[in-house]
C-alpha cells in the first residue's frame, strides 16, 4: 500500500514524545524528514527516531519532493506562516492545536489549503480515540437522560520554567491556548454545536510575561446546556470530562492524553450503579495520522476537517476577550 511521506517541521517535544512515534505506528505513514533551524539538533533528532533525512531550514524540507504532508509543532505564533508556506509547497498540513492566534488567522490558513488542494487538519489526537464514538452513541441513545452539562479540565504544572515558550505572550502564551482548547473542543463535538456566548475568569502572572496560568470558564450552549471548566499550567495535574445527563453520568478520568499508567476506560453511572466500559488500547495519534492519511490517499472525508478549527479559534478568541475585559462575550 502506497504511504504518506511526513516531514516534521520542528523538534518539539510533543512530536519527539507522541506524533512522530504514532505516524510510524500507523498502517498509512511513514516519517522520512526532520527539519530544525539548527542542522546539528535535526540530525541528532532524526537519528534519535530513525528519521532517514534531517534539513537545518524548514523551507529545504519544503522543497523535498519526496515528502507529501507535514506535521508543524512550532510555537503558536508561527503556526500560520508556516502552513501558509507547506500549502504553497502543495504539502498536506497536520497543524498542533491551537491552530493560530485567531480565528482570522485561521481562516487565512484554510483558505490557503483550498485553494492549494491540499488537506488541513488542527492536532486533536483524542477525538480520534474509538471511546469517544462510544460516548456519542451513549448520548445519542438517551441512556444518559435529557443531556444537561458538561464539566472538563485540563491542568498542569511547570510554572517554574520560566522561559517555556507557553509563558511568551507575543508567541500565543497562555492556559487557554495550551489546554483551554481541549474542553473547548469536546464540548463542541459531543454536542455537535457551537457556543452562543463565554465568560471566562482567568489569572494573569506577571511573573510568566502576563499569560492566563489559569482559567475557568462557562460556554453557553443551546436548550441551558453549559460547559464549566478549568484549564491551567500552574495547578496540580489533571485532565478529566464529566457529561451529566437527568438519568445519569460519564466520567473519563483521562480524557485527553493518557499516559502509560492511565487508563482509555471509561464509567457510566446510573440508576443501575456504576460499570466500567472497556475500550481497545489505541495510540490515538496513530489514529490521527490514519485520518489524514486515508483523506489523502482515498478522498476519505476528515471527521474534523478545516472549517472546524476556524470554529474553535472563534469560541477560544471569545474566551480570551472575556478573560482580558472581564465581561461575557456573544460568539457570532
Amino acid at each position: 500500500m502506497k504511504k504518506i511521506r511526513w516531514g516534521i517541521i520542528g523538534s518539539a517535544g510533543i512530536a519527539k514524545r507522541s506524533v512522530i512515534p504514532g505516524i510510524q505506528q500507523s498502517e498509512t505513514g511513514e516519517v522520512v524528514a526532520l527539519a530544525s533551524r539548527s542542522l546539528e539538533k535535526a540530525q541528532d533528532t532524526a537519528k534519535e527516531l530513525s528519521i532517514p533525512q534531517a534539513y537545518g531550514s524548514y523551507e529545504a524540507l519544503l522543497n523535498d519532493p519526496n515528502v507529501d504532508s507535514v506535521y508543524i509543532p512550532l510555537p503558536n505564533h508561527l503556526h500560520k506562516e508556516w502552513t501558509i508556506h507547506a500549502a504553497e509547497a502543495g504539502k498536506h498540513v497536520l497543524c498542533e492545536k491551537p491552530a493560530a492566534l485567531n480565528a482570522a488567522e485561521a481562516e487565512e490558513m484554510a483558505a490557503a489549503c483550498e485553494k492549494a488542494n491540499v488537506v488541513f487538519a488542527e492536532a486533536f489526537m483524542y477525538r480520534y480515540h474509538p471511546r469517544y464514538a462510544l460516548i456519542r452513541e451513549m448520548i445519542h441513545s438517551g441512556e444518559m437522560g435529557e443531556l444537561r452539562g458538561i464539566h472538563a479540565t485540563f491542568t498542569f504544572n511547570n510554572a517554574g520554567d520560566k522561559g517555556n515558550v507557553r509563558y511568551k505572550k507575543a508567541w500565543g502564551g497562555g492556559s487557554l491556548y495550551d489546554v483551554g482548547v481541549y474542553p473547548i473542543s469536546v464540548a463542541r463535538m459531543l454536542l455537535e454545536e457551537e457556543p452562543q456566548a463565554a465568560t471566562v475568569h482567568a489569572l494573569f502572572s506577571d511573573a510568566h510575561d502576563d499569560v492566563d496560568m489559569m482559567a475557568s470558564g462557562l460556554l453557553e450552549f443551546n436548550r441551558g446546556v453549559a460547559l464549566t471548566f478549568d484549564c491551567g499550567m500552574w495547578a496540580a495535574g489533571r485532565n478529566t470530562l464529566e457529561v451529566i445527563g437527568t438519568e445519569g453520568r460519564i466520567e473519563v478520568p483521562s480524557a485527553f492524553v493518557v499516559q502509560q499508567n492511565q487508563q482509555d476506560n471509561f464509567f457510566v453511572i446510573t440508576k443501575d450503579g456504576r460499570r466500567e466500559v472497556d475500550v481497545p488500547k489505541v495510540n490515538q495519534y496513530a489514529l490521527q495520522a490514519d485520518a489524514l492519511g486515508r483523506s489523502i490517499l482515498d478522498g476519505a472525508p476528515l471527521p474534523y476537517p478545516a472549517h472546524d478549527a476556524i470554529l474553535d479559534m472563534k469560541v477560544l478568541d471569545a474566551c480570551l476577550t472575556s478573560a482580558r475585559e472581564r465581561r461575557r462575550v456573544k460568539i457570532e
